[in-house]
């Protein structure tokens, strides 16, 4: 397959006239525009020729969740998940006992890297239960323990090593010894803490190097208690942000990138099950919680994910005056890079998977999808 004269994003972060040719799953060449020649050829002229969305973050959509522990709840996730441009997800979990993480691991284990039912599951991100519970957010308050490697590695020995990121507050008793030990085995993420400046520095000292949903389940950034946020822009080497409009200010959106740079930055959706349903009542690591107009929250008001997809995220940044190569760069190439696939996927590259939208420049809807070569 040709996708010829189409604005191709490359692994640089923008856009160039170009044909791209695909087979089997992989892009094979890169080559300027109008010059290759094939048995099938799609006209992109006028058209953004894309990496497949990479969503780091992500615990379900579409009446399912990654924590409900099937392999047909992962499908129905993978099915919308590629119907709407992401080509490949980390099942996000919550913070659940051993007991419970294990039957989720096991169903999780039938799927990883499975081909043909839409976007490909290639990982975890196991977000919980090593938090603070005072930033607990839609975290269960019963489930959450102080940081335990011993735990953390039996489930990550069950998984195949396909935990590519676990999530942690710096601040707990033991702690800093788990991050050491960690970060040996994937990316560690400073998530729904209380930790101050100097305790966030001391993690990503000891092995850190991201940070989740950046402003989110943490202390203010303040000019004299700069805390998490400020220790993540001095040390991290990325952060998450849910560019939904709701969990954070559009300025804020537009600052982060102003802060951090077009390099650092991952879009994610934190997205749940209420993601491509109606306004409803929907559950989250076990709480109720109500959708009412893209807005999840539980009983009390607190935020509970969001309820948008990652391919949405990234159109209201562009919304919010982000540059499309900069909001595109922050949801393909970064995520890609900071949970180690970009090797692999995250941008077009000859040699990589062939996961590839093309995409109308008016509206960033995605109009043909590939995923693995093969069009949706």
């Amino acid at each position: 397959m040709i996708l010829r004269n189409g604005s191709v994003f490359t692994d640089l972060g923008r856009f160039i006239p170009a044909d791209v040719e695909l087979e089997g799953d992989r892009i094979v060449r890169v080559a300027p525009a109008n010059t290759l020649e094939g048995d099938e050829v799609l006209d992109c002229t006028g058209k953004y020729v894309t990496p497949g969305f990479v969503d780091i973050h992500m615990h379900g959509a579409f009446g399912s969740d990654f924590c409900d522990g099937t392999a047909e709840d992962i499908c129905t996730i993978s099915r919308y998940e590629g119907s709407v441009g992401v080509t490949t997800f980390m099942g996000t979990t919550m913070a659940f006992d051993e007991p419970i993480l294990t039957g989720i691991f096991e169903a999780a284990n039938t799927r990883f890297g499975k081909e043909g039912e839409g976007a490909v599951l290639r990982g975890v991100n196991m977000e919980g239960p090593f938090f603070n519970k005072s930033k607990k957010g839609a975290q269960a308050e019963k489930y959450i323990v102080d940081p335990d490697f011993d735990m953390f590695k039996r489930l990550y020995d069950l998984t195949g090593g396909n935990i590519r990121l676990v999530d942690v507050a710096p601040e707990l008793p033991g702690a800093v010894e788990f991050i050491r030990k960690a970060s040996q085995l994937c990316t560690v993420s400073i998530a729904h803490t209380s930790a101050t400046y100097d305790e966030a520095k001391e993690a990503f000292a000891n092995g850190a190097t991201h940070t989740t949903h950046l402003f989110n389940a943490m202390p203010a950034f303040t000019h004299r208690a700069p805390g998490v946020v400020g220790a993540a822009s001095d040390y991290a080497a990325h952060v998450e942000m849910i560019s939904d409009g709701i969990h954070l200010h559009p300025a804020v959106v537009r600052a982060v990138f102003s802060l951090f740079g077009a390099d650092r930055v991952c879009l994610i959706s934190d997205s749940m099950r209420a993601a491509g349903m109606p306004n409803g009542e929907y559950s989250l690591g076990g709480q109720k919680v109500f959708m009412t107009d893209g807005k999840a929250t539980l009983e009390d008001g607190t935020i509970a994910g969001s309820a948008t997809c990652l391919p949405e995220c990234f159109r209201r940044a562009v919304g919010f005056g982000v540059p499309v190569e900069t909001a595109l760069k922050a949801a393909t190439i970064n995520p890609a890079k900071a949970v180690g696939l970009f090797d692999e996927l995250g941008s077009i590259t000859a040699g990589k998977r062939a996961d590839v939208l093309v995409m109308d420049k008016g509206t960033l809807q995605p109009e043909v999808i590939f995923i693995g070569g093969k069009r949706q």
